[in-house]
């Protein structure tokens, strides 16, 4: 796992498994030892409800991008990013013309990135992160904070900022206060 760093930008892979969970990885490329790396942010994952496990596949993918978006919104806000999914058409969801109520309210509820996002297609088999927090998700339990929504928001952010003179400083903004805790490392 690696530590935030704001001024770059990240990886959202998102992937639902019909009739089982979602799952989603936030990834950011840094530079490390002089080279670039992928590393992970954090990992979500939740089973779905009962009402949930009988959307189809284009529908549950819509959910797992929105319900994604709404748990790492603290993350993703103003923030440029792409999204890696294995559904082709949810590249489509904000120009697609439906007359579904959940297509309808999840394409609202998605354009505020809108010009921050870019949705990328990629090949189910070489999805394996996203996949494999979908088909093993964690239980609907309230100490699950990608599950319950009063918890959501209590999710502390660290992050990793570097000045100008390449002095680091560790930080842990917690949403429900709105303050920021940092600290000075030597």
């Amino acid at each position: 796992m690696k530590l935030l760093r704001i001024e770059l930008p990240f990886k959202l892979y998102i992937d639902a498994a019909c009739s089982q969970g979602l799952g989603a990885a936030l990834h950011q490329r840094q530079i490390v030892d002089g080279e670039p790396r992928e590393g992970v942010i954090c990992y979500i994952s939740r089973q779905l409800k009962d009402s949930e496990a009988r959307y189809g596949a284009i529908q549950t993918e819509c959910l797992c991008l929105v319900w994604a978006l709404e748990k790492l919104h603290y993350y993703l806000e103003g923030a440029v990013f792409e999204v890696y999914t294995d559904c082709t058409a949810l590249k489509s969801l904000l120009n697609m013309k439906t007359t579904n109520r959940h297509m309808l309210r999840w394409k609202i509820a998605i354009q505020e990135y809108r010009g921050n996002m870019t949705i990328i297609y990629k090949e189910g088999k070489s999805h394996t992160n996203a996949d494999g927090l979908s088909r093993w998700p964690l239980d609907n339990v309230k100490s699950n904070p990608a599950y319950d929504p009063e918890v959501a928001a209590k999710i502390p952010i660290h992050f990793m900022e570097i000045d100008r003179k390449k002095n680091f400083r560790f930080s842990e903004w917690a949403p429900e206060s709105g303050t920021l805790d940092s600290g000075n490392t030597d």
